[in-house]
C-alpha cells in the first residue's frame, strides 16, 4: 500500500505542476490581446476529436495490457514477452482504419461544422497526427504503468505536453509561429513528441522489447483476450464519446461555434484541476489491482477502494471550493477576455461532477481488472444513453453553453451510482464511512467562513487572503479529524524531510 501511496503522491505533485502550467497556458490563450476565442476553441475541439480517434484506434489494447500483463510477466522472459508488440501492431492497424473512415466522412463534417465552426473544417486533416500521437502514447503509458513507472508517465502527459504548448504560445507571441496556421500545424504533432519521449525513456531503461513470435501466454489466453478486448473496446468508445461529446456538439449546434467551445473549454480546464489527484491514484493503483485480483486478495482491493475514495474526496472538495471562492474575481483580476466570465457556471457543474466521480473511488479500475469486467461495457452504454440526448437537448433548446455541463453532472451521477451498487452487491465493497460526511461538512464550513468574511472584496491581494484563510481552516481540520489513514504518515514524512521532526531510530 505504501508503494501506491508513494507513487500516487509523486504523480499527484507532477500532475499539479502540470495543471499549474496548463492554467498558465489557458491564461495565455484567453487573455486580452492574445488568441481569438475561435482559435482557442479549435485547440479544445482538436483534443476532443483526438480522444475519439484514440478510442477507436487502440481497440482496447491499453486495457489488454493492464489486465493480462501479470500473466505475461510471471510466465515469460522479457525477450519473449510479446504483449507490447501486439498492442502496438493492432493499434496502428486500427489507426489506419480510422483515417480511412475520416476521409470517407469528411463531407459530413463539412456540412455539420462549416457554418458555425469553419476553422475546424479548414484544419480538419491535422486531427490525424494529433490522434496518432495520443494513440501511441496511450499504449506506452499503459505498458509503463505495469512497470510501475506511473510517475514518469505523469511527467510526460501532464508537464512535458503542456511545456511544448507553452513554448509554442510564446513563439506565437514572438511572431515566430504566426500566423495561427503555423501554430496549429506544429501543435498537432505535440502528442507524437511525448510518445517518442516515453518510448525513448523505456528503451534506454531496457524495458522495451519486440518479438513477433507468438508466446505461449498469448496462445493460452487468446480467446479470453479477444472476448475481453471486444467488450472493453465497446466500453471505452462509449465512455470516451460521453467524455468529449460536449465540445464536439457545441462546435456543431451552437451559433457561437468555436467561441462557445472556448468558453466551455475554459470552465472544463479549470474544473480539471479538481481532478488532478485522480490521475495519479489511478495510474499507481492499476498494477496493484491487477495483481490483487490475480491473487484473490480482496482485503487489499477493499483498502485501495476505500483509501482512493476518501483521499480523492478530500482533495476534490478542497480544490473545488478554493477555486469557486475566487473564480469571478480571478477572471477580472487577470484580465481574461470579457466573454470568458460565462465559464463560471460551466466550472461549477463540471466541478460537482468531478467531486462525485472522485468520491466514489477507483470503482472503474476495480471492475475493469476483475472477472466481471463486462459490466464496464454495460455501464458505459448507460452513460452514453444518458449523455448524448441530454447534451443535445439541454444545449440546443435550453441552456446553450451550460447545457453540456448540466448533462454531464446528471449522467455521471447515475453512472457512478450504478457502479457503486454493483461493487456493493457483487463483492460487498463500498468506500464510504462517517469520515466521508465529515469531509463534506468541513468543506462547507470552511467555504462559508471565507465567503462571509471576504465576498465583498476584489483584487489579487484578496484572492491570496481568501485562499490562505481557506487553507488554514481546511488543512488543519483534515489533520485534526484524521479523515484519511494516509494523511498522518504523509504529514510525518513531510516534517521529517523538512527536518522539522526528529527521526526515530
Amino acid at each position: 500500500m505504501s508503494q501506491i501511496r508513494k507513487q500516487s503522491i509523486l504523480s499527484s505533485i507532477i500532475v499539479y505542476i502540470g495543471f499549474a502550467l496548463g492554467f498558465f497556458n489557458t491564461y495565455l490563450f484567453t487573455k486580452e490581446g492574445g488568441f481569438s476565442q475561435s482559435e482557442y476553441g479549435l485547440t479544445g475541439i482538436f483534443i476532443a476529436v483526438a480522444n475519439i480517434i484514440c478510442s477507436f484506434a487502440t481497440f482496447g489494447m491499453g486495457a489488454y495490457i493492464t489486465k493480462f500483463y501479470p500473466y505475461y510477466n510471471d510466465n515469460l522472459s522479457k525477450k519473449k514477452n510479446d504483449i507490447l508488440t501486439w498492442a502496438l501492431t493492432i493499434s496502428l492497424i486500427g489507426f489506419c482504419f480510422v483515417v480511412v473512415l475520416g476521409l470517407m466522412f469528411k463531407d459530413t463534417v463539412i456540412r455539420k461544422y462549416s457554418q458555425n465552426s469553419p476553422q475546424f473544417v479548414q484544419y480538419y486533416y491535422l486531427i490525424f497526427p494529433l490522434g496518432l500521437g495520443l494513440t501511441l502514447y496511450t499504449i506506452f503509458e499503459a505498458y509503463a504503468w505495469q512497470l510501475k513507472e506511473s510517475v514518469i508517465t505523469s511527467l510526460f502527459r501532464e508537464v512535458i505536453f503542456r511545456l511544448f504548448t507553452t513554448i509554442l504560445i510564446f513563439l506565437f507571441f514572438a511572431k515566430i509561429t504566426t500566423p495561427f496556421n503555423t501554430f496549429i500545424h506544429i501543435y498537432s504533432f505535440t502528442y507524437i513528441g511525448i510518445a517518442a519521449g516515453l518510448f525513448i525513456y523505456l528503451f534506454i531503461k531496457g524495458q522495451i522489447s519486440f518479438t513477433f513470435n507468438t508466446s505461449i501466454v498469448t496462445k493460452k489466453f487468446f480467446r479470453k483476450i479477444v472476448v475481453f478486448v471486444s467488450y472493453i473496446f465497446g466500453g471505452l468508445i462509449v465512455y470516451n464519446i460521453s467524455q468529449v461529446f460536449d465540445s464536439i456538439l457545441l462546435g456543431s449546434v451552437s451559433k457561437e461555434g468555436l467561441a462557445a467551445v472556448a468558453v466551455f473549454t475554459l470552465g472544463q480546464n479549470i474544473a480539471s484541476v479538481v481532478q488532478a489527484p485522480q490521475r495519479g491514484i489511478i495510474s499507481a493503483s492499476f498494477a496493484a489491482l491487477s495483481q490483487a485480483w490475480k491473487d484473490k486478495d480482496m482485503a487489499k482491493i477493499n483498502r485501495i477502494y476505500h483509501r482512493s475514495s476518501i483521499n480523492q474526496l478530500i482533495f476534490a472538495i478542497g480544490l473545488f471550493l478554493l477555486i469557486w471562492l475566487n473564480f469571478t474575481d480571478g477572471i477580472h483580476t487577470f484580465h481574461f477576455q470579457k466573454n470568458y466570465s460565462q465559464a463560471r457556471w460551466v466550472f461549477f457543474f463540471i466541478g460537482l461532477m468531478r467531486i462525485i466521480d472522485m468520491g466514489t473511488g477507483v470503482n472503474a479500475q476495480i471492475i475493469g481488472t476483475s472477472t466481471l469486467w463486462r459490466f464496464e461495457l454495460f455501464t458505459g452504454i448507460i452513460l452514453v444513453a444518458l449523455t448524448l440526448p441530454l447534451n443535445y437537448f439541454l444545449t440546443k433548446y435550453y441552456f446553450g453553453t451550460l447545457g453540456p455541463a448540466i448533462a454531464n453532472l446528471i449522467s455521471f451521477t447515475v453512472y457512478n451510482a450504478i457502479r457503486y451498487w454493483f461493487l456493493l452487491k457483487k463483492f460487498k465493497l463500498q468506500p464510504f464511512d462517517m469520515k466521508t460526511l465529515y469531509t463534506l461538512f468541513l468543506g462547507a464550513g470552511c467555504y462559508y467562513c471565507c465567503y462571509l468574511l471576504f465576498n465583498n472584496y476584489t483584487g489579487f491581494g484578496w484572492i491570496v487572503i481568501r485562499s490562505i484563510t481557506f487553507c488554514l481552516l481546511f488543512i488543519p481540520g483534515t489533520l485534526l479529524l484524521k479523515l484519511s489513514p494516509d494523511i498522518i504518515p504523509v504529514w510525518q514524512t513531510t516534517l521529517k524531510r523538512l527536518r522539522l521532526k526528529k527521526v526515530n531510530d
